[in-house]
């Protein structure tokens, strides 16, 4: 029998073979002939004569080989039924307990209206004042607080809600597998509904886009209190929390939005009034965006009033991959191809193209959309090609992934720790988020061929051809980056909390660190639990803290925060890869029969065949 195997080549755009067909000759015999009615050469019984000369030797023979067999069976039981101990590398193929941890994380940056149905028992209700005014009776409250401070930063928030999208619109049958789908969607709607506040289109009070990019304030001057000089629960905060308000200027900021809820939209679509509305304000936000001249565009920290104080936490270095991100999601949320052609206009991608490579080229973070846009628009390519005239922009972005790929597997590219976990920027930290979300595109790019029945991929800088063997070794190798983060490091310490028997337990976050006893803990307190030597009294299950240097040393201390302080866009690609290397036992196969637990057509659902340019 004879089976198609696509290979995928990384060549040049303008001669790009986008597949080609190999046959692969897989010659089995199948023989009619009845073997038994052959004669055998053989005769089928042969007879032996056994003398026994003494009984009692006979006896004790008997009795000594009941005895062995017996032992031997015993044995056997017993290495079977004793528990094994595995390494991180032999228990890394399931990685349920790691994905309902980390789904926890989000639970405890809950703000507002605190869910009494939560598996988080230290945090109640907070910031039930944020925004509020007389003609926004709710204003902003709700969301997530980032890290371990309470303030709200809507880009990385809007970030944490795409990429959870995106993992659950690829792998939603994982998700349910775990029985984790309801929870996941709970998170997300929660981070939506902030975002359908944050985001105000012109209405009959004002004609201009109001985007909230921040809640609470960094600002220390020494006398007053805000959130970064005081140490205390979100529960207990009496202190001032300014709002930081953009305009549609703020490109970057509104295209992640625009990305969040269009994604969000794919995933709440069998709530067809919920759905909408994502999809509408996504469509509302980007019209007003992308019509100002680009003169006007920017990024949203550019702006004091806007982004200055996130500045330090979120500084944003373009926005031109946050709009095409943004286009690209909108064009799956709705199926209109005008968002397609601005997402793949050949100026504006080869801008963005050229942006990333000045700055975080390869990589996939709050501030980077560029190659997970690339991943998406091969996906296109590859299961639902449109054609003309997009093929450029999906040509090259395929050519993009290929090529990023190629760059994973060759251990030469990127440097590493010691102790072997892969350094997108060696100088800038960030290494476990960076890792995660590498983890993450990678495999989610190995399922894309093994569902295509790919062979290999051809590297333009290499030879010989990879293998879509030696991808999945790389996916393998990148599952061992998880497998660092979960505890098989220099350190011997899970850098995920509560996860294994070692792990951080001063975590730098108020929450955590401060005991949930009904009491009321000031501002002027709250230094007593910052510096105290003492272990967190909740722990924060799930919290996936910065981790190691650069030299595989980890500082378990709450006064340093580079070490020991978990963020949601972090938590986001944990999940996201931890999601993605799950194995997954129901029904859906790859190619060669391997399930794969990804959902192959359903974000094309809202694109209608045969598209054409509008």
């Amino acid at each position: 029998m004879m089976q198609p195997v696509r290979s995928v080549h990384t060549q040049h755009e303008a001669d790009r073979l986008l597949s080609t067909t190999r046959l692969n000759f897989n010659v089995s015999s199948k023989s009619s002939i009845d073997y038994d009615l052959i004669p055998s050469p053989y005769s089928k019984s042969i007879n032996f004569k056994i003398v026994i000369s003494n009984r009692t030797h006979f006896k004790w023979f008997s009795y000594i080989s009941a005895l062995l067999l017996l032992l031997i069976i015993a044995l056997t039981l017993l290495l079977h039924f004793l528990p094994h101990k595995h390494n991180l590398h032999e228990a890394s193929n399931n990685y349920t307990v790691a994905v309902n941890q980390a789904l926890k994380f989000f639970d405890a940056q809950k703000s507002g209206r605190y869910p009494k149905s939560s598996p988080v028992k230290f945090r109640g209700d907070s910031a039930l004042d944020d925004g509020v005014s007389s003609n926004k009776p709710d204003g902003l409250v709700g969301g997530f607080y980032d890290s371990g401070n309470n303030m709200k930063f809507t880009f990385p928030t809007a970030y944490t809600v795409t990429l959870l999208s995106w993992s659950v619109i690829e792998y939603h049958p994982k998700y349910a597998d775990m029985n984790e789908l309801d929870h996941v969607k709970d998170i997300i709607r929660w981070g939506t509904d902030y975002l359908l506040k944050v985001s105000v289109a012109p209405n009959a009070t004002s004609n201009q886009t109001t985007i909230y990019s921040q809640v609470g304030s960094s600002h220390n001057d020494g006398n007053e209190q805000t959130d970064d000089n005081c140490w205390q629960r979100p529960e207990d905060m009496m202190y001032p929390r300014p709002v930081s308000k953009c305009d549609a200027r703020a490109s970057d900021l509104a295209g992640e939005i625009v990305a969040a809820l269009s994604a969000s939209s794919l995933v709440f679509k069998e709530d067809n009034n919920y759905s909408g509305e994502l999809a509408k304000a996504a469509e509302k936000l980007f019209e007003q965006v992308t019509k100002l001249d680009p003169s006007e565009q920017g990024t949203y920290t550019s702006v004091d009033s806007c982004g200055g104080e996130a500045r330090k936490f979120y500084n944003s270095s373009s926005y031109t991959d946050e709009l095409i991100w943004a286009g690209t999601w909108l064009f799956f949320a709705t199926g209109n191809t005008s968002y397609l052609a601005y997402a793949t206009d050949a100026v504006r991608f080869q801008l963005a193209q050229s942006e990333e490579a000045s700055t975080d080229g390869g990589i996939f973070n709050w501030n980077n959309k560029f190659s997970a846009t690339a991943v998406l628009l091969t996906r296109l390519l590859y299961f639902h090609d449109i054609g003309y005239p997009y093929e450029y922009a999906l040509g090259v972005s395929a050519n993009m992934t290929e090529t990023l790929m190629c760059s994973y597997i060759i251990d030469q590219h990127f440097d590493r720790t010691p102790g072997g976990l892969i350094l997108f920027r060696p100088h800038d930290g960030a290494w476990l988020q960076l890792a995660a979300t590498a983890s993450f595109l990678s495999k989610l790019y190995s399922d894309y061929l093994d569902l295509l029945g790919a062979s290999y991929m051809s590297c333009i800088f290499a030879n010989p051809d990879f293998t879509l063997e030696k991808l999945r070794t790389f996916s393998r190798s990148q599952a061992s980056a998880l497998n660092y983060i979960l505890g098989d490091n220099p350190m011997k310490m899970s850098y995920v909390v509560g996860y294994g028997n070692n792990f951080p337990t001063h975590v730098h976050h108020r929450a955590a660190s401060i005991p949930w006893d009904g009491q009321f803990y000031s501002c002027a307190e709250g230094d007593r639990w910052l510096l105290s030597k003492a272990s967190n009294p909740n722990i924060l299950s799930g919290a996936m803290v910065a981790g190691p240097d650069k030299f595989d040393y980890f500082s378990d201390e709450r006064e340093r925060p580079w070490f020991t302080e978990p963020t949601i866009a972090s938590n986001a690609g944990l999940v996201a890869a931890l999601i993605a290397r799950h194995d997954y036992p129901g029904e859906t196969s790859g190619f060669d029969g391997r399930n794969l637990g990804i959902d192959q057509m359903s974000i094309f659902d809202r694109i209608p065949m045969g598209s054409i340019a509008p």
